[in-house]
């Protein structure tokens, strides 16, 4: 029997400072320490020298002119210099290392779902990894989190620098919600409510990572696309095992997160189990496509699968991304996923 239940993160001011001590200032200690020992020291051995074709900056310093050539963007042409020289010349670039990176949270009812582990626990572990990288390199990163219909954030982490400030991070992220006293109505995650606060709030151009399982009301696809023409944008999209394949199991109860409706399901008969199938895959092809036409890199993360295996391919899916990118004239953005071999 799958049951879910809705929960909802307290809502705050921004900017407002939480304190890391109790149970959960703990738990985010200790899960914090184990990503340092065993994902963060192997990710820092095989990520050097990459770090720029993984993470952009956003800030643009002038490095040299040269003529241009068949492979590079229009849009750098530099018209003075041409308009004196008699031949188009290019302006090239050298990236700021410095980021703002953002955290776009889903911690609606459908992310404590996971065998074994949580879709959320999964969550904090990536969160984790991405922001102590991004921090222990002087970078910002700050965080929405988002607990369903509420229609906007129920927590708005500013972003800063640090060691500490990546502990509160996990904290507010691990934190249990307290128990509501009266019943309310659940209703699917509105995932398009957070991606257009999001582009209210973040107005200086920033890495944002959409952390979510993407199960959520139609119509976010047209927030994501105009988030990601101002911002690089980084969908890290959490699955289950069971979401693709039912187990034959016989007669079992399984309940929505999002709704609380319930259904009775016979995952022993084998016409049912290949319609679930068929329709997860349906979804999971439509999801896809959807990320590829906003042009958002995908990285797809399972609850069974370590998650250093997960972002080592990533790193490697990246970088051959960025040398075909700068090797022809028109490569389009695609969605990089991480497939198990």
């Amino acid at each position: 029997m799958f049951k879910f239940r809705k929960r909802r993160a307290p809502e705050v001011t921004p900017g407002a400072s939480a304190s890391t001590t109790g149970p959960s200032g703990d738990q985010a200690e200790r899960l914090l320490r184990r990503l340092e020992w065993t994902v963060l020291r192997r990710l820092d051995g095989q990520l050097q020298g990459d770090y720029r074709s993984l993470f952009r900056g956003a800030g643009l310093v002038l490095a040299d002119l040269r003529e241009y050539q068949t492979h590079d963007d229009v849009r750098h042409i530099d018209w003075n210099v041409t308009a004196r020289m008699g031949t188009p010349y290019v302006r090239e670039h050298q990236e700021d290392r410095e980021v703002a990176a953002w955290f776009l949270l889903d911690v609606s009812g459908s992310m404590d779902f996971g065998v074994g582990q949580t879709k959320r626990e999964l969550a904090a572990q990536a969160v984790g990894t991405l922001a102590r990288l991004l921090s222990g390199r002087g970078n910002r990163v700050g965080a929405l989190l988002f607990g369903g219909a509420a229609g906007r954030a129920d927590q708005v982490i500013p972003a800063r620098s640090g060691r500490r400030h990546v502990l509160h991070l996990l904290h507010t992220l691990l934190k249990p919600a307290p128990a509501s006293g009266a019943a309310q109505p659940s209703l699917v995650t509105d995932l398009g409510a957070l991606l257009r606060q999001a582009q209210t709030l973040i107005r200086r151009r920033s890495l944002l990572f959409v952390v979510s399982d993407f199960i959520a009301l139609p119509g976010w696809e047209q927030a994501l696309s105009q988030l990601a023409r101002r911002h690089e944008v980084l969908a890290i999209r959490l699955r289950d095992p069971l979401e693709a394949k039912l187990p034959s199991a016989g007669l079992f109860w399984v309940q929505d997160a999002e709704t609380g409706e319930q259904l009775l399901l016979d995952a022993s008969d084998s016409g049912m189990r290949r319609r679930f199938e068929a329709m997860a895959q349906a979804r999971e092809s439509e999801l896809r496509n959807t990320l590829a036409q906003a042009g958002v890199d995908c990285l797809e993360l399972d609850t069974h699968e370590p998650l250093d295996q997960a972002l080592l391919r990533f790193a490697r899916l990246r970088k051959l991304a960025s040398r075909l990118a700068n090797g022809s004239a028109a490569t389009s953005a695609a969605t990089l996923r991480t497939h198990h071999a």
